[in-house]
């Protein structure tokens, strides 16, 4: 049992130093991190990404207090205003914004679909957003390689978007999320609206965390 109990002590202490490594973004992503945060603690012990989630999400709490909740309704409503602009693109909230659990470095995630992203693009300009950076990125999914295009955005609060663009015949893909182990939903352009009417500070977690 104190076994058991010293093993489970050790996988929160990697959990939360794999958590403060992304918070403070030495690393990006949440294998790297825990990799990093095990070397640092001389162990060969890995945390799930959920229980890096967990405490990241209780050290965003102790660090960033109620200003937090203030920060998550202005970026689903900036979320909102990109989504307005890009209606015609079947625009989805994803990412820690739509999750509820954004701190101050996270970023608005939008995905959009479409053959091509010049329209985008263009509506973007119209819309006098101020687009700071474009690329195409590649990931492998399943051992299939995906591309694609994405839109930086720089907002006037300080605050920064990111707009992917991906293929019409994704729109309706279901994706599992690496993190939290349930399907990425996000929230659609009326759904993000109810929330933001009804319960702007609603969590999308598996559990509440």
């Amino acid at each position: 049992m104190h076994k058991e109990s010293s093993i489970s002590s050790m996988r929160r202490r990697v959990a939360r130093e794999a958590a403060i490594l992304l918070y403070t973004e030495q690393e990006k992503e949440y294998k790297q991190a825990k990799r990093l945060a095990a070397q640092t603690l001389r162990v060969r012990i890995l945390p799930s990404n959920l229980e890096v989630a967990t405490e990241l999400d209780a050290f965003v709490e102790e660090t960033e207090g109620p200003t937090r909740l203030e920060r998550l309704v202005q970026m689903r409503r900036e979320a909102l205003q990109v989504m307005d602009a890009l209606k015609g693109f079947h625009p989805r909230l994803v990412g820690s914004v739509w999750r509820g659990t954004a701190h101050k470095n996270s970023d608005i995630d939008i995905q959009t679909f479409s053959a091509d992203p010049t329209p985008i693009l263009i509506q973007l300009h119209r819309n006098n957003f101020n687009i700071i950076k474009t690329e195409w990125q590649s990931v492998t999914k399943r051992g299939k390689k995906e591309a694609s295009y994405h839109i930086h955005l720089a907002l006037p609060s300080g605050n920064e978007a990111e707009v992917a663009v991906r293929s019409l015949e994704k729109m309706n893909q279901k994706e599992r999320c690496e993190i939290y182990g349930d399907t990425v939903t996000g929230l659609s352009h009326p759904q993000l609206l109810r929330v933001l009417s009804e319960t702007p500070l609603q969590r999308f977690v598996p559990q509440q965390l």
